[in-house]
């Protein structure tokens, strides 16, 4: 009897969730597998992948990793020219120069999903606005703000926002449809 005690309470602890059960078996390949062949991986799959888990958010990032792929693209020469400086990494540098490609380096106004973005030389400028928060009007937290104004302004200004999110989206959809249509012209 106890004997068979022994072995239900060890095969219970075994069954037992820790740390290390609870992750899933891609978590747990050792890092250098994981550098291995996230090496293999092209740029984007590279960046899809860092969305799985941290770790592998973690290791994605890894600066040797996108140097590479930068080399891969660019060539030596430009990996000399673009290397980032100060806090920039070369993920960073790799999507300004691949934005670069696909929309040039003049000042642009792109749309990434739902989102709008001021664009100049690759790097973006500015957050312009999303399509999702078109419908919705902006609250304002305190009365100050509409006694100051007053009621009819404030109106009047979200109107006035109104119309300018339509035209800022519709240029940002233009600039699109031409890149795209530029596109198609050239294959």
């Amino acid at each position: 009897m106890d004997g068979w005690l022994r072995e239900r309470v060890a095969s219970k602890r075994q069954h037992i969730p820790t740390r290390e059960n609870k992750l899933s078996k891609m978590e747990r390949l050792p890092v250098e597998i994981c550098m291995k062949i996230f090496g293999l991986l092209d740029y984007y799959h590279l960046a899809v992948a860092q969305q799985v888990c941290r770790k592998w958010k973690l290791v994605g990032s890894d600066n040797g990793l996108w140097s590479n792929l930068f080399k891969e693209r660019w060539g030596e020469d430009d990996s000399a020219f673009y290397a980032p400086i100060g806090s920039k990494s070369w993920k960073d540098v790799y999507e300004v120069q691949d934005r670069c490609d696909r929309i040039g380096v003049g000042l642009k106004i792109i749309r990434e999903g739902t989102d709008y973005y001021l664009v100049h030389q690759g790097e973006i400028q500015r957050h312009l606005g999303s399509r999702k928060n078109q419908g919705k009007e902006t609250g304002h937290s305190c009365h100050s703000e509409i006694d100051f104004i007053g009621e009819s302004s404030l109106a009047e200004e979200r109107s006035s926002r109104g119309i300018l999110d339509k035209i800022l989206f519709f240029i940002g959809d233009l600039e699109v449809a031409s890149a795209e249509a530029k596109r198609t012209r050239v294959t």
